[in-house]
């Protein structure tokens, strides 16, 4: 492995980051409000599918980019509505949109494409790259990075950041102080939901210019063992995300190589996560009402 190759692997991982770091730090907002969603598998893929089709409509990957995030926001509002408001599980309704985005996509590739199973994008409907000698740079690497620094900045620096965290951690005492915590449990699950609505259109109209039928590739999974991993801190989970996009993109650069079977190299990034993960077990502190539905007496 020479410099050349070193630097091919970084470019790469920065844009393998980008889905796991969005949906990590909308996930961390999101719990940090109280609301536990793990529908972010099927948020990505139906934000992936959705996103090209206005893309391609629209002849632009700006209108992909905004159209998963609009499909974000509705499933977030959808999940916001059955947990906040109707105060039902917080786990079955992201059981339900993984269990959709299995059938809606398949089914929707062949309905509206076709093809069975994939559908590659026209050059219009793609977001223009970064050209390096050592690889594409998205714009959606940077912008990324500064939506992790800002929600970080919010949550933690700001009066609004405050109330959110204040209605995951004791909602009886926000609710005393006069905090709206239905609606700040219910808007923090569509931020959520929208910035993972948002990595799922960067996977088919910017990175890799397709959609598939299985593209979300485990990732709403792993984004959420990167929000453990961080301690639901969206700055931390940069640095989560970017480890998980390098062990992506090195796998991707052994593959070729035929060192060991592939299966095993394509592996990497998910036993990398295994033993992250792992390595945190019952140090990480959730806020105190994560996951529980808040009922005023």
């Amino acid at each position: 492995m020479n410099v050349g190759d070193v630097l091919t692997i970084l470019f790469t991982s920065l844009m393998a980051m980008v889905p796991i770091v969005l949906t990590s730090v909308g996930a961390a907002w999101s719990e940090r409000a109280g609301v536990v969603s793990i529908g972010y598998e099927g948020v990505l893929l139906m934000s992936a599918f959705f996103g090209a089709i206005f893309a391609e409509l629209a002849h632009n990957a700006i209108v992909g980019l905004i159209g998963g995030i609009v499909v974000g926001v509705l499933l977030g509002m959808l999940h916001g509505a059955l947990t906040v408001y109707l105060k039902g599980d917080h786990v079955i309704p992201g059981i339900g949109i993984n269990l959709l985005a299995l059938g809606v996509v398949p089914f929707g590739i062949l309905a509206y494409w076709g093809t069975a199973g994939q559908h590659q994008l026209p050059d219009d409907a793609q977001m223009w790259h970064i050209r390096t000698p050592y690889g594409e740079l998205s714009p959606m690497v940077f912008v990324t990075i500064a939506i992790a620094i800002v929600t970080w900045w919010v949550l933690f620096k700001t009066p609004l950041g405050l109330r959110v965290r204040s209605v995951g951690e004791n909602p009886e005492a926000a609710d005393a102080l006069g905090i709206n915590v239905e609606k700040y449990r219910f808007w923090s699950t569509v931020y959520g939901h929208a910035l993972a609505g948002l990595g799922g259109a960067f996977m088919s109209v910017d990175w890799l210019g397709l959609v598939h039928k299985t593209m979300s590739g485990g990732r709403g999974f792993i984004a959420l063992a990167n929000m453990v991993f961080s301690g639901w801190n969206p700055l931390v989970s940069l640095i989560g995300g970017w480890l998980f996009g390098f062990f992506d993109a090195l796998a991707t650069w052994l593959a070729p190589k035929h060192i060991i079977p592939g299966q095993f190299i394509l592996m990497l990034p998910y036993i990398m996560t295994i033993i992250i993960v792992a390595g945190i077990i019952g140090k990480a502190r959730p806020p105190k009402w994560d996951g529980r539905p808040y009922k005023r007496e």
